[in-house]
């Protein structure tokens, strides 16, 4: 048999997750999820703290998280105590309640001059 008549040979690719840890991770410790928040304040990253307090007391999948609206929580120029969201793996409404924290934190984002510009 020549060597024309041979099937191709490729080189075979590493694969993207060798040496990586896959799966499921461990949760945030409550001294990690601090020092955070901390880093966010500091740096003035209202928006970014806001989605982590958001998303630290909802429990909510990223794909729902991020489908939240200002509406969702904000009413009446007051963030709601309570809210709910249907969630779009299960289809069953998912609610939270807002702790004061996390209602500072996107009050001080809504109201910034930043947000809608």
């Amino acid at each position: 048999m020549t060597t024309a008549n041979l099937p191709a040979i490729r080189a075979r690719h590493a694969a993207w997750n060798t040496g990586r840890l896959v799966g499921q991770k461990r949760p945030l410790m409550p001294k990690l999820v601090w020092a955070i928040r901390v880093r966010f304040q500091l740096a003035e990253r209202h928006r970014d703290l806001a989605l982590f307090n958001t998303a630290i007391d909802s429990k909510l999948r990223g794909c729902d998280l991020i489908r939240l609206r200002v509406a969702d929580i904000y009413t009446a120029g007051q963030v709601k105590e309570r809210a709910a969201i249907t969630q779009s793996k299960t289809s069953q409404p998912g609610r939270f309640e807002i702790t004061a924290g996390t209602r500072a934190s996107l009050k001080t984002w809504i109201e910034s001059p930043q947000m809608f510009g």
